[in-house]
């Protein structure tokens, strides 16, 4: 069992970032950063009441639905750091978390903001289940990012980009491609050594086992875009600020 810390309404986990969550560099990669990040939010859920197993026996599983992260410093292979969760209300059909990971001295490394949604394991359907609004109740009226995570508007001029292919090693416990994929596949269209200051995610629709997703570019107003088609219909969209200018 990995050990989360209940302080009030914030859980928090100290982790060593391992070098399989590193890059060539051996800095902490965007899509480690949301596999923990989604990790812990199911611990703290689940101290809740409200985690994975509780609400699978109603067919009903948490799916996120946008995120916001601002990578504020450098997070290195065997740096000590501190994540930092906490529900904070909704908006809309949207649960909203933040995270803060900070580094051994304190500071902010990382700061994000999450959307979720309960779907349906059966229809794949949002629905807003009548248990939770106990959890409504714990939200904490503090902001790692103070706005939610917004909704994006792509450039009309996205270019195709390539295609990938969904193998089974993607797909994880809800059947369909793990959230942090979907980043992978956006980051794997900018050059390697880009460094990523800023990433804004949208899930549109899910994507299976074998499916073929189209990956398109574009720029505007100094972010990159990737999105992902599977035929004319969005699957992702993805925002990236980066230390270069477009």
């Amino acid at each position: 069992m990995i050990p989360v810390k209940q302080d009030g309404s914030t859980f928090i986990q100290e982790l060593c970032i391992p070098c399989y969550q590193t890059d060539s560099k051996g800095l902490l990669k965007p899509t480690a950063f949301m596999d923990i990040a989604q990790e812990i939010a199911y611990w703290a859920a689940e101290a809740l009441g409200f985690g994975y197993g509780n609400l699978h026996v109603h067919h009903t599983a948490w799916v996120l639905a946008r995120m916001h992260i601002r990578f504020m410093r450098p997070v290195r292979w065997r740096d000590n750091v501190s994540l930092y969760t906490w529900h904070k209300g909704t908006n809309g059909l949207l649960y909203l978390r933040d995270f803060l990971l900070r580094g051994a001295d304190g500071e902010i490394a990382v700061a994000a903001t999450s959307s979720w949604v309960v779907m349906d394991e059966l229809s794949r359907k949002m629905v807003r289940p009548d248990s939770l609004q106990q959890f409504l109740q714990t939200g904490l009226a503090e902001d790692a990012i103070a706005e939610p995570a917004p909704k994006l508007l792509l450039p009309k001029d996205m270019e195709l980009a390539g295609e990938h292919v969904v193998s089974s090693s993607e797909i994880d416990i809800n059947h369909h491609v793990n959230n942090a994929r979907y980043v992978g596949w956006a980051l794997d269209c900018l050059p390697a050594d880009t460094t990523i200051n800023e990433l804004v995610v949208n899930f549109h629709k899910e994507t299976f086992d074998g499916e073929q997703i189209q990956l398109r570019t574009g720029s505007a107003d100094g972010s990159i875009y990737v999105d992902g088609l599977l035929g004319d219909k969005l699957c992702f969209a993805v925002q990236i600020k980066t230390d270069k200018c477009y």
